[in-house]
């Protein structure tokens, strides 16, 4: 939980080269802007595409964590491992998720073994060509402690700044900016946004740590004004009447 940015990207070519050199263009922009980390571009095929093979250390395990793809059929959701991934990992700033960004190539079908009826049958994935599904969640980058609503503004914007440049290699599929500035290009509303996501979530926390007792944490929990936010979450008359004044 927490205000996330969502996107996809995908690209037609059926030419490594060319997604190798889409990918580098990507780093590129992103050392020009002002995330705390930016990884080497990495090549991953067969086995080492499956994160079980990467120690909990290894930055290339989260990069393969969010390279696999997630197909619905009946209700169920079955995860789709590439064959090949041309991909790099950034890290916006403190209190923020790893944002990734590149390209796989995924198998056309999945074959799922039926133990009752002892058969294999096979499931059409729908992917084609290069593509990617990610997401970063920024909201826990307004900690205070983190650097606040400064910090939280450039991390949320670097990662937006990241899509733009997608967009303009036309390889931008989608976008879900769940702080909404990627349809308003408004900073002010969407510092608003993530002060009433806090709030919200600390009114949310304070709850289910009632039922479940101090032993229950999350993110939100570590900011020095958490008290102060779930007073706040748990009135929301009060934050209305705030913010009408």
């Amino acid at each position: 939980m927490g205000l996330t940015i969502h996107y996809h990207l995908s690209c037609d070519t059926r030419s490594d080269k060319k997604v190798h050199r889409i990918v580098e263009e990507l780093r590129k922009r992103a050392l020009d802007l002002p995330f705390a980390e930016v990884g080497e571009v990495a090549e991953l095929d067969g086995d080492r595409c499956d994160f079980q093979n990467y120690d909990g250390n290894d930055p290339l395990r989260w990069l393969a964590v969010q390279a696999g793809q997630h197909v619905e059929r009946d209700g169920t959701y079955h995860r789709v491992q590439p064959n090949a991934v041309i991909a790099f990992t950034t890290w916006p700033g403190e209190g923020c998720e790893a944002a990734n960004f590149g390209l796989g190539i995924y198998p056309k079908t999945l074959s799922l073994r039926d133990e009752v009826k002892r058969q294999t049958r096979k499931l059409e994935t729908g992917l084609s060509g290069w593509c990617w599904s990610s997401f970063c969640k920024t909201e826990y980058a307004s900690d205070p402690a983190a650097g606040g609503m400064e910090n939280f503004l450039r991390c949320h914007l670097s990662v937006i700044r990241m899509l733009d440049h997608a967009k303009e290699l036309g390889i931008l599929a989608s976008v879900n900016d769940e702080g909404d500035y990627w349809e308003k290009r408004d900073v002010a509303a969407l510092a608003r946004e993530v002060g009433e996501w806090n709030e919200r979530m600390a009114g949310l926390v304070g709850k289910l740590k009632d039922m479940f007792g101090a032993g229950f944490d999350a993110p939100i929990t570590q900011f020095p004004d958490f008290e102060h936010l779930e007073a706040r979450g748990m009135n929301p008359k009060a934050r209305a009447t705030d913010l009408e004044g």
